[in-house]
């Protein structure tokens, strides 16, 4: 299993935490670790994800929800 980090930029809304973890769950990855802070509308996400599958397929996926500004992976 490979441990990825990433951080990822969304606009702040009631619902957003909630659908960057349904998506990091559907494509097969596990968080072990995350941080989240709210500043200027915007949420900003430290999370740890373990999984067998290539980064930048999940990556991808994060990057077409409307709310995600940003991501980028360490």
């Amino acid at each position: 299993m490979l441990l990825n980090e990433l951080t990822i930029v969304a606009n702040h809304s009631p619902e957003v935490l909630e659908r960057i973890l349904r998506v990091i769950r559907l494509r097969g990855y596990t968080v072990t670790q995350l941080t989240m802070k709210l500043e200027n509308g915007k949420v900003w996400l430290d999370v740890y994800a373990t999984s067998k599958r290539e980064i930048h397929l999940l990556i991808n996926q994060l990057t077409k929800l409307h709310d995600v500004v940003d991501v980028t992976c360490e």
